[in-house]
């Protein structure tokens, strides 16, 4: 019962057989055309399919229909070139793909090399500043730097001292508020160039409690807004403005490091 479904398959396998004299890949098919092998029915039809592809190969392709058809050097299975490889969708895809990846590595890694202990406070400290209207702050119209002596005696809070570069302008209003993290934080806001200032703890190892202290001014950017951070006594001072660093160079150009 098995022997006539058998015979059809095979039967099946020798009519689309290859003509070519390689190694047939499928196991099943070698198995039929070694039965058949030698046989004049299968002769017969493997001339026949050869003359067949060589009268298909002589036929011209019109040029309207060429445009259709795959590159004949790559039916014919010749090596890429580089140009070849770069015109090749697949291959421009991956390669933008692998350059943002790159972009955004680098990025973030520039990123990196640029913070500072405390500059992520700084950061999220630029976004209140953006969010900032003068009617949330109290009315304080004086020296910016006359104001270290008022969060001390009403807020308790020690070495809140603005840096002289920025101690003789006058103010607007100032405020003390707690972030997320019940850190204390001194906001003032300047008359000069509608300047902000913020001071706050500095970041302290986690272990010893040590102050995390950096030398000199760094700079910050977040959203369109630009502040320059310093330390000095565990607390963070940083003084911020929409705009970008070339507007805050001037106020700290000669300050010493």
């Amino acid at each position: 019962m098995k022997t006539l479904p058998f015979l059809r398959r095979q039967r099946a396998l020798l009519n689309c057989a290859p003509i070519t004299e390689d190694r047939f890949a499928d196991r099943s098919m070698r198995s039929a055309v070694s039965r058949a092998d030698g046989s004049d029915e299968f002769v017969n039809q493997q001339n026949f399919d050869r003359a067949v592809a060589a009268l298909v190969r002589l036929v011209p392709i019109p040029p309207e229909s060429a445009e259709w058809f795959p590159d004949k050097d790559l039916i014919r299975g010749s090596k890429w070139n580089w140009k070849k490889m770069a015109r090749n969708p697949a291959v421009l895809s991956i390669s933008i793909a692998v350059a943002v990846i790159a972009g955004v590595f680098v990025f973030q890694l520039i990123s990196r090399l640029n913070d500072f202990p405390g500059s992520a406070t700084a950061r999220k400290l630029l976004t209140v500043a953006a969010s900032t209207r003068p009617v949330m702050l109290d009315p304080v119209s004086t020296e910016a730097g006359t104001l270290s002596d008022l969060f001390f005696m009403k807020n308790g809070l020690e070495h809140y001292d603005v840096p002289a570069e920025f101690a003789d302008f006058r103010t607007i209003g100032c405020r003390v508020f707690e972030d997320e993290e019940s850190r204390r934080i001194a906001q003032i806001w300047l008359v000069e160039k509608r300047i902000q200032l913020f001071l706050f703890p500095a970041e302290r190892n986690t272990k010893t409690g040590a102050v995390l202290g950096f030398p000199g001014w760094r700079y910050v950017h977040q959203e369109g807004w630009t502040g320059t951070v310093t330390e000095h006594s565990g607390v963070c001072f940083m003084a911020a403005l929409r705009g970008s660093e070339k507007d805050l160079v001037p106020y700290i150009a000669n300050a010493k490091e």
